[in-house]
């Protein structure tokens, strides 16, 4: 795909519509969240899974839940608490006496789409069940490979670590992650706009769904096929190696990351009506796909706006390809 300098200028009226229709189903729940709609999009079309953090009650589980609500998937929503165990997240095997054998009852993981709701709320040892399967896209339990439905995403929320009752996210966890994003305060119209519902007692608008399965795989296959000509792949590679060579930062980005940035700029262009990738969804895109990745080097801790601060300080440095 990179050797061909023949590309689409827009995608197909089609997909444009479909994406269209998902983005305003979307939104008649989530008011005036443009931007972090696109991006939950932006996650889907490319084939990954999403962490979304901020504070209580600014509308994180009802993101999730408009997503999902929106495709006419199996959806499964799992609230993550310190007692949860990973045989209630994958499932568990249970004696047949009938038969003689062990039947496996399915968990909640084999959904399309799972909510895995304040997910930092549970232990290290379930929140590890969740890794084959983001990776995989399956997993196996008592030496049996099981595969998950296509498409497959987890949507998961977490409160800020400094929160009472929050296990940290580890690293090979966050990196699974294809984006990190935050749903941020309503402003004043939007904020006015929840307040009339509540007070209509129609406290939750009903999400129609919008897309099939059948849609969604296709959107993700014509993502892949959107243009990235080379000298933008040398600028996101630039950017990467920055993070590894940075003396303030302990963890770069890793492979995994890089290849984030690839497909997340894929599907931020179809989600902008174009068959080619340019500089501007790097930078648009650096921050939510990156952040989450990078450890600094004092104490092994994440400080998030200093986090911010390098990376715009690495995006600045690096020239732009014409």
């Amino acid at each position: 795909m990179l050797e061909s300098p023949a590309f689409m200028k827009t995608i197909e009226a089609p997909a444009r519509e479909k994406v269209s229709l998902l983005r305003n189903a979307i939104a008649t729940t989530i008011k005036g969240k443009h931007e972090t709609i696109q991006l939950a999009i932006v996650a889907l079309l490319a084939e990954g899974h999403l962490l979304i953090e901020d504070v209580p009650g600014v509308g994180k589980t009802t993101l999730g839940h408009a997503l999902a609500r929106s495709l006419d998937c199996k959806f499964q929503r799992i609230q993550f608490t310190s007692d949860l165990l990973p045989s209630d997240v994958l499932g568990v095997s249970i004696y047949n006496p009938r038969v003689n054998e062990f039947d496996f009852k399915q968990g909640p993981i084999f959904a399309n789409i799972v909510l895995a709701d304040e997910i930092n709320r549970t232990t290290p040892k379930t929140q590890s069940a969740l890794l084959e399967a983001m990776n995989e896209k399956q997993v196996t339990i008592e030496n049996v490979t099981y595969a998950l439905p296509r498409p497959f995403m987890v949507l998961a929320t977490q409160n800020p670590v400094e929160h009472h009752g929050t296990y940290p996210l580890p690293e090979s966890q966050l990196d699974r992650f294809l984006m990190r994003i935050e749903v941020g305060y309503p402003d004043a119209a939007a904020e006015k706009e929840i307040l009339k519902r509540f007070s209509n007692r129609n406290n939750h608008y009903v999400v129609h769904p919008v897309l099939t399965p059948t849609d969604v795989l296709c959107l993700q296959d014509e993502s892949r096929k959107i243009h990235i000509d080379e000298s933008i792949v040398d600028y996101m590679i630039h950017i990467v190696s920055d993070t590894r060579k940075h003396p303030e930062i302990e963890l770069g980005i890793s492979p995994r990351g890089t290849l984030a940035l690839f497909r997340a700029t894929q599907a931020l262009a179809m989600c902008e009506g174009r068959g080619f990738v340019i500089p501007d969804d790097i930078k648009r895109l650096a921050h939510p796909v990156f952040e989450h990745r990078l450890v600094m080097t004092h104490a092994g801790t994440r400080g998030q706006r200093e986090t911010q601060t390098i990376l715009d300080e690495i995006l600045e440095q690096i020239p732009v390809p014409a």
